[in-house]
């Protein structure tokens, strides 16, 4: 309704003017403060939570009005070209980890998977990198690890609040995917409204399909009543909630379906969860973390993840370059 539609819009005026790096908004819930400003559930859930849920990894109700005020004021209020929006058209294994091991041994470096560590800690030397067959050497370390995984790595002290960072708790993200045996839409990605599809992206290409069918992949966030349901149900509820909202897929057949699960996808931006978010630098030297759960001002999302990575990187490498005695960053081990 027009009433609603107003009241949207000065909420969104409201919005604009809170400082999204100020921390007491981080001791309320986005959901308080948009009922505050007279918005419905129904300007909830249709508009606000199309925005929060994704971003954030939770619903307005419950996430922090901090992690909400960043993602509208910096990613939607603050300039024309912000709320631009960009999207894979590669899986994201190819889009980040294979374009980053290209990088690492371009650059001279050695890139080692499925080799789990165990601990991180001072040597003789500079830092002792533990796995399960052999001590490394290193003069930095960036532990990008999830926040629930980094006690166990780093003697005790080295993170703020590091016996705490547990209570950042986690949020589940499930991806539905379905092949249809002909083309059901000619759109790129879209957002649903009324319905629990979420967002849904055209996923052909990057399933390398030429065949002509068509992959769709229905993801859905703060997924925690999804998490736990049959790959079967979740296939058979999303194919007869996509043929309602697209006519072209009424009469079409999934022909493959594969669910994806990510039980801890991200931190759980609650309010009360800023202050445990730890900085770059740990109380080890040399010893720098990264991640989306760390204190970037963001919620876990990209941005975030892209920008804790590059400074982490950054210090590891400024800081292997001084007890090198000036070498190049690219000598550091």
């Amino acid at each position: 309704s027009l009433r609603q539609r107003l009241a949207v819009l000065r909420a969104g005026l409201a919005l604009r003017r809170l400082d999204p790096e100020d921390r007491a908004l981080d001791d309320m819930t986005f959901g308080e403060w948009l009922t505050a400003r007279g918005q419905d559930t129904t300007a909830i859930e249709t508009f606000w939570d199309l925005i929060v849920l994704p971003t954030v990894n939770a619903a307005a109700a419950d996430a922090s009005l901090k992690l909400a005020a960043k993602v509208f004021v910096t990613g939607l209020l603050t300039e024309a070209g912000a709320a631009d929006i960009g999207w894979a058209r590669v899986p994201l294994s190819a889009l980040h980890g294979d374009a980053a091991r290209r990088a690492l041994e371009a650059a001279g470096g050695e890139v080692r998977s499925r080799v789990p560590v165990k601990a991180v800690r001072p040597g003789g030397e500079g830092l002792e990198v533990q796995t399960d067959e052999q001590v490394i050497e290193a003069d930095s370390v960036v532990v990008a690890v999830p926040h629930d995984a980094v006690a166990a790595l780093l003697p005790s002290g080295t993170v703020a609040a590091q016996d705490r960072l547990v209570e950042l708790g986690t949020s589940p993200i499930v991806n539905v995917h379905l092949v249809y045996d002909r083309p059901v839409t000619d759109l790129d990605f879209f957002a649903t409204v009324g319905s629990d599809a979420q967002y849904v992206f055209d996923r052909t290409a990057g399933a390398g399909l030429d065949d002509g069918r068509q992959c769709l992949a229905v993801s859905l966030s703060a997924a925690d009543s999804y998490i736990g349901m049959a790959s079967g149900d979740l296939v058979s509820h999303f194919t007869a909630e996509l043929a309602r909202l697209l006519p072209a897929a009424t009469g079409a057949t999934v022909t493959e379906s594969i669910v994806t699960r990510e039980n801890s996808a991200t931190f759980l931006g609650l309010p009360g969860t800023d202050s445990l978010r730890a900085g770059a630098e740990s109380g080890l030297p040399g010893v720098y973390l990264a991640g989306a759960w760390t204190d970037t001002g963001w919620p876990a999302t990209m941005e975030g993840a892209v920008r804790s990575g590059t400074g982490a990187g950054r210090l590891a490498a400024r800081f292997a370059s001084r007890s090198a005695g000036g070498e190049a960053p690219g000598s550091a081990r």
